[in-house]
């Protein structure tokens, strides 16, 4: 008797874990299809750094789902674009490692406070957490690897293009990348401000009819 009694929720567990599944792949994969269509920001920004919404679903799907989702929705993404660009996967370890900051940490603070302003505050969290750590990730990660294929006198020559007073990578870095870095995050909150409340009860199953 007790068993019957276990099992719709052992089923409906096993439904929940399905879903997650389903819906985080969905995810990762309109983050994919954003993430091909990047595209530079002249007169702000270096050509070779660009601006894509990639991080967009994995906002959601941490917001809907919890932190986990959304990272996961991060590595999909960029696994799926590492095996269709052929690139030496330095792009796509930056965005993994900054994508997965921004949403861990606002999914993470937005779990424990489910109100409009918990959202507010995990968003703006997530976004600065974000910023922040493009400066160390960028600096002593990223740039080293990109100065194996395009020097480092080359990269801040780009900079200097934009600011000419710009007298090194950290410099490049915190005046650029750090403050590009929070403001491509808040659009994704903007944007996902004003989608969220209509596809989440989608994401989490609980449409009527």
């Amino acid at each position: 008797m007790s068993a019957q009694n276990m099992t719709p929720k052992g089923a409906q567990n096993t439904d929940n874990k399905a879903r997650t599944v389903a819906v985080t792949g969905v995810l990762a994969g309109v983050a994919f299809i954003l993430q091909l269509l990047e595209f530079p920001v002249p007169m702000f920004m270096p050509p070779f750094i660009k601006f894509d919404f990639s991080d967009l679903p994995a906002l959601v799907g941490a917001f809907a789902l919890g932190p986990v989702c959304g990272i996961a929705i991060e590595f999909v993404k960029n696994l799926i674009h590492v095996m269709f660009s052929g690139s030496f996967a330095v792009g796509e370890l930056s965005n993994f490692l900054l994508g997965a900051v921004f949403v861990g940490v606002a999914g993470f603070i937005y779990k424990k406070n489910k109100t409009k302003n918990g959202a507010l505050i995990a968003s703006l969290a997530g976004a600065a957490a974000m910023a922040l750590a493009s400066l160390p990730f960028n600096y002593f990660v990223v740039y080293p690897v990109y100065y194996n294929f395009m020097p480092e006198e080359t990269i801040l020559a780009a900079y200097q293009v934009i600011i000419p007073s710009m007298k090194s990578i950290f410099q490049s870095l915190l005046c650029f990348n750090v403050p590009f870095t929070f403001i491509k995050g808040m659009i994704d909150v903007v944007i996902t401000f004003l989608i969220y409340k209509h596809i989440s009860p989608i994401l989490k199953g609980k449409t009527n009819g």
